[in-house]
């Protein structure tokens, strides 16, 4: 039976009665609550959790799980012209949340910025016949295999003429974000690139639970990194948490103070 974890939504399959602990949890980039690990089956997820939508453009939308469930971070469907792409991923795929995707066209691909995200991918994968690509970087963090999962290596990897995943590292060895080149470019950037709340400032670490910071020479590089891309927005992992304008600057402001705060 499918499993997953309450406090990160990772899904297992267990021949037997599941572990003590989640692996994605009891690496230090996470935590296991004060109240011990817990675990929830599938079937029990999908008639307790079910998802909104919000739409943001034309082709642009984000799906959030109701009530809040694990990380409770945001996927997003981008519509291009070379079919559907889904960025990052949500633990639960309701019966309307797949009619929903079905009426857009389905999924031409799945890419995920780093293994807090990677969820109940199998199933969307499965779901739509899809492709998962995530970066080779983190493939000990897959709790479960499926003959869709496709590891890519190096700085980036195109999806379609104008979507390419970029390699940033920081947050996860694999870390990455999503370039989509139209309207003046937009970043997709889960928390490798974390918006902060107020929608003005971006920051960058290794636990966000846990308040570890990455070293100043990897914000640096994740800097270097983005200077060459061209953006002026920024859509982050959780509701809230995007900047529509001037985010290329914002990016280079917020992390030339991160470095300043750690000397």
């Amino acid at each position: 039976m499918i499993t997953l974890c309450k406090t990160c939504g990772t899904s297992y399959e267990f021949p037997d009665s599941p572990p003590k602990c989640c692996e994605i949890c009891a690496d230090e980039r996470q935590y296991i609550p004060v109240t011990g690990q817990q675990w929830v089956d599938w079937p029990t997820l999908i008639t307790t959790h079910t998802n909104k939508w919000k739409q943001f453009r034309d082709n642009i939308f984000s799906i959030t799980t109701v009530p809040d469930f694990a990380i409770n971070q945001r996927a997003f469907i981008l519509k291009t012209a070379e079919g559907n792409i889904l960025w990052d991923c949500i633990a639960v795929l309701d019966d309307a949340t797949k009619t929903l995707i079905s009426s857009l066209g389905g999924l031409k691909a799945i890419a995920i910025s780093h293994p807090h995200f990677y969820t109940s991918m199998q199933e969307w994968a499965a779901e739509f016949n899809a492709p998962i690509y995530l970066h080779s970087s983190d493939r000990q963090w897959v709790m479960r295999g499926s003959p869709y999962i496709t590891f890519w290596d190096g700085d980036a990897l195109q999806l379609t003429p104008d979507v390419r995943l970029i390699h940033l590292g920081g947050h996860f060895s694999g870390g990455s974000v999503l370039h989509w080149e139209q309207g003046g470019g937009i970043l997709f950037s889960g928390d490798i690139v974390q918006v902060t709340p107020g929608g003005k400032n971006v920051s960058f670490m290794w636990s966000y639970p846990n308040f570890l910071p990455l070293p100043a020479e990897t914000v640096r590089g994740i800097m270097n990194r983005l200077s060459s891309v061209k953006y002026s927005q920024i859509y982050g992992a959780f509701e809230g948490r995007e900047i529509t304008e001037y985010a290329d600057d914002i990016v280079q402001f917020s992390g030339r103070k991160y470095i300043d705060c750690l000397k």
